[in-house]
């Protein structure tokens, strides 16, 4: 065995996120409450952020501890720049200090291409300005540490593709333009800060899922979704738990700047 060989790490060892600390925007929503077990049954102490800070601390006291984690809940607004900058310094106090930062909180728009106004628009695309202050946050935090750290983005299926009219016609508003334009636009802001600041060992990667709809969705709608899909049925939460431990940890480290596209093929028609 060459002294390389000897000191390769084994999968569970780079999998392994065992005093981590994570932050995660969104903690308490459908998907993000299944991202935030991944990370901690990886091992991470994970800070839990939503706007609504008892919710974030139902959250925190839900998860598994494991490796010696302890699980922090902060009030965070990613719309608010204020509430960012008092968020991320809290968690921080918290935790002790912040690895990965998982930008997975969404402020929804309900209004499609026919009848939303510019400033709906425009704030649809404030999520990203969010998502970027909270990364250049965490960038500046690992800088000054001089560590290493993890930025994973939020993307979507429909950042790549256009929309399926027929699955929306005559049941309920078409998928919305200006968050086609959001997921699209974080999709490229992640290659954008990846390439600025690789040198700084701070990775920056983007999860776009694809049709992950929550119990309250139309039925009619998740079948005529199920019946584009390649796989012919909808993501469940959980199957988003491996990507993002992956992105979280050393198994991706010689990886920045990607997408990761989870949606049973549908981008691949």
């Amino acid at each position: 065995m060459t002294k390389n060989e000897s000191k390769e790490p084994s999968v569970g060892e780079l999998f392994d996120l065992t005093g981590k600390r994570a932050l995660i925007t969104g903690a308490s929503g459908y998907l993000g409450g299944a991202m935030s077990r991944a990370l901690a049954e990886a091992g991470a102490t994970v800070v839990a952020s939503s706007r609504d800070l008892s919710r974030a601390q139902s959250v925190a006291a839900s998860l598994p501890a494991t490796g010696g984690a302890s699980h922090q809940a902060v009030r965070l607004d990613h719309m608010d720049e204020a509430s960012m900058d008092e968020g991320f310094s809290r968690a921080i106090e918290l935790a002790g200090d912040l690895d990965i930062l998982v930008n997975n909180g969404h402020d929804p728009l309900a209004n499609d291409l026919t009848n939303v106004t510019d400033e709906q628009f425009t704030r649809q695309l404030a999520n990203a300005t969010g998502y970027f202050h909270l990364a250049r946050l965490l960038h500046g935090h690992a800088v000054e540490r001089g560590a290493a750290a993890s930025v994973i983005m939020l993307g979507s299926m429909y950042g790549l593709v256009g929309s399926y009219p027929k699955a929306y016609q005559d049941v309920c508003p078409a998928s919305p333009v200006a968050y086609h334009a959001l997921k699209g636009g974080i999709i490229h802001l992640t290659r954008h800060l990846a390439v600025y600041w690789a040198r700084d060992k701070v990775r920056v990667n983007c999860l776009s899922p694809g049709p992950f709809p929550p119990p309250r969705i139309s039925p009619e709608l998740v079948h005529r979704l199920c019946d584009h899909s390649p796989v012919g049925r909808m993501g469940l939460p959980h199957e988003l738990k491996g990507a993002v431990v992956y992105l979280a940890s050393d198994a991706s480290s010689y990886m920045t700047g990607q997408n990761i596209v989870i949606d049973g093929g549908w981008t691949a028609w």
